[in-house]
């Protein structure tokens, strides 16, 4: 096992946003549709309602904002291991959520705590040696019926490979094929799991156009990331 285990973003919490704007910029969209676009998946599949969710790795907490925006009467719990990033997440004040540092590994809540755990663009970030105890942490804390999203970047999209090569702090990322990540969830018990591919086209000029049919290519395993979704 390497010295790795956990990627640092205490250094890159005070501007983590612009400088993610500026390694994307080549898509055509900017950091917060990033993270807008995964919670517009969760709304392909979710309704609002009661639920309790939880976002590991939720680093400065923008994706709470959106799950307000989308699904104003769940509440949110976001924890990472970065204590500056919860620093800022908890500055963002948002309704509904709250935010807690974590030692990366036992997600600190009771069994079946969730109605839905959010994860993304973070086991990328970890050693791989790591990944099946976090899995199996976030089944635990999932109540029965309770769905996991997990989103990672596709290494076989070149342009997804091109923008992790040159973000200043993706430098260590390895990323996840989506057939190790399967295998990965497979080690745990769900009911379910389900795949899906997102984000083929920049978002800018005439590749807009193309948008609309994202949706039916969400089989074809070259989109620049894909999300499963597993129900416990």
């Amino acid at each position: 096992m390497s010295e790795r285990t956990f990627d640092d973003f205490d250094g890159f919490a005070d501007n983590y946003r612009a400088i993610h704007s500026q390694n994307v910029q080549l898509s055509g969209a900017d950091s917060y549709y990033f993270a807008e676009h995964k919670i517009v998946q969760l709304k392909n599949n979710e309704n609002d309602g009661n639920i309790k969710m939880l976002d590991v790795g939720c680093g400065d907490g923008l994706t709470a904002i959106f799950v307000q925006k989308y699904f104003p009467a769940w509440s949110t719990t976001g924890i990472d291991v970065s204590a500056k990033s919860i620093t800022a997440a908890t500055n963002r004040n948002i309704a509904n959520a709250r935010f807690q540092l974590f030692d990366g590994l036992l997600i600190p809540y009771e069994n079946g705590s969730f109605d839905v755990v959010f994860i993304a663009a973070v086991l990328h970030h970890i050693e791989f040696s790591l990944h099946q105890l976090l899995i199996k942490e976030m089944y635990r804390i999932l109540k029965p019926g309770g769905r996991l999203y997990l989103f990672e970047h596709n290494p076989i999209n070149p342009v997804t490979k091109y923008l992790v090569k040159t973000c200043v702090f993706d430098k260590e990322a390895r990323l996840l094929s989506f057939s190790y990540t399967k295998r990965l969830l497979k080690t745990v018990n769900f009911a379910s799991i389900t795949r899906k591919f997102i984000l083929f086209f920049p978002r800018k000029k005439i590749f807009a156009k193309l948008l609309p049919i994202e949706q039916q290519l969400s089989w074809l395993p070259f989109g620049g990331q894909y999300y499963y979704r597993c129900v416990k």
